[in-house]
């Protein structure tokens, strides 16, 4: 019997476990066949060595949704993205066209020179929390308004308008929200990013989507649509997943005080700690889908051109021919390479500027709140089980 495949399956020993099924495949069946919520059949790829082979094989593997067979994550998710086609979603040369457009926004050296005015905004919002008496929701009060911030300065989007935007992407991200509600929302998101885009094209201000109207789409290389298409990519995946690695790992580092114990005994731990928590975590845990589009043979198994694959995250970080004891949150571990922002020429594009942020976040909460601790049973901690972004819905702290 083929194996159902649910990203949403109950995690294991912890909140911060993969699903057991999904790991026992990885240790039993790298590559095996399951059936999505479709009934369409998928093979599944666990193991670490064999998700770095398809993800970084673009010349098999496609990443375009247009084609016949590509895996759906859910009834909606992958209609999101084929009715606001952007990079994340084509192949080469398209993609290194679009991507290459802002690329230049997110390198490492940009994220650097950014690195002062992320710790001014990250100062702001600490700032506020100390103002006012705990317990706080670090979620609504840190660690949402932070990237949500960064993000807006980089693109020039209105941060006064962070509760609108929020709201819509909350809603699309939901698992459980009704289509016609998900379909408005982002309706609604469009239309905002919109108006917006053509506030820049009145009136230009030093902000990447005014370049991107000014250089690009004047020049004819970009349409409004795809102009907008890119600001839904990079508004929502950035500060979406950076938030949500912000909350969860403070609460990973709360349910292990040794470890928190330790970053707090040696602050500079965190750069690292950062890459062992995206890889302890890794929140991006509805898979990655592929499309064959030639045959290829994957630890061993036979996949034909115009077969489906999804390459599932969460238990490719946690392989233990890869990483040694992958079970144990360890912020002093030195081996990097994690998957959790994916691999190849589809890796994240703001994996630079994610990590700058959350190196300061958590240096940040470190410094000034020495004593920060949950408020609440980790019992009582809300995990986003059925949200495409995995995390918490809150997180109240006291201090």
């Amino acid at each position: 019997m083929t194996e159902v495949f649910e990203y949403y399956a109950d995690r294991g020993r912890t909140p911060f476990d993969p699903p057991p099924r999904y790991e026992r495949l990885r240790d039993e069946h790298p590559v095996s066949q399951v059936s999505m919520w479709d009934a369409s059949k998928v093979w599944l790829i666990t193991r670490y060595e064999d998700v770095r082979s398809v993800l970084g094989d673009d010349e098999r593997f496609s990443a375009n949704n247009l084609k016949p067979g590509f895996p759906l994550m859910s009834a909606r998710s992958e209609n999101l993205t084929q009715d606001n086609p952007a990079f994340v979603r084509m192949d080469p040369p398209e993609h290194g066209r679009l991507r290459g457009m802002v690329a230049a926004e997110f390198t490492r050296k940009r994220a650097d020179a950014l690195r002062p005015q992320i710790q001014q905004i990250v100062d702001r919002f600490a700032d506020s929390m100390l103002a006012q008496s705990p317990p706080a929701d670090l979620v609504a009060k840190f660690a949402l308004p932070i990237p949500s911030a960064v993000i807006c300065l980089i693109l020039g989007v209105p941060y006064e308008d962070h509760g609108f935007f929020q709201k819509c992407t909350a809603t699309m991200m939901s698992q459980q929200a009704d289509d016609a509600a998900v379909d408005a929302a982002s309706e609604e998101l469009s239309r905002f990013l919109e108006e917006v885009i053509e506030g820049k094209a009145r009136q230009p201000a030093d902000d990447l989507l005014s370049r991107l109207v000014v250089e690009r789409e004047r020049r004819g290389e970009l349409t409004r649509d795809d102009v907008i298409a890119m600001a839904r990519l990079l508004l929502v995946p950035g500060y979406e997943t950076t938030s949500m690695m912000i909350a969860l790992g403070m609460a990973a580092l709360f349910y292990h005080p040794a470890q928190l114990a330790a970053l707090r005994g040696d602050p500079s731990l965190i750069p690292g700690a950062v890459e062992e928590l995206l890889r302890y975590l890794t929140i991006v845990h509805t898979g990655l889908p592929r499309i064959a589009v030639a045959d290829a043979e994957i630890g061993g198994q036979r996949i034909s051109a115009g077969e489906a694959v999804v390459c599932y995250l969460p238990a490719a970080n946690r392989d233990g021919s890869w990483f040694g004891t992958p079970e144990v949150l360890d912020v002093s571990r030195k081996s990097r390479g994690n998957l959790a922002l994916g691999y190849g020429l589809h890796r994240c594009i703001g994996q630079w500027l994610a990590k700058a942020e959350m190196e300061a976040a958590f240096e940040t909460l470190i410094r000034r709140f020495p004593t920060l601790r949950l408020a609440i049973d980790f019992d009582q901690v809300r995990f986003r089980q059925a949200m495409l972004t995995y995390g918490v819905f809150d997180l109240p702290v006291t201090w």
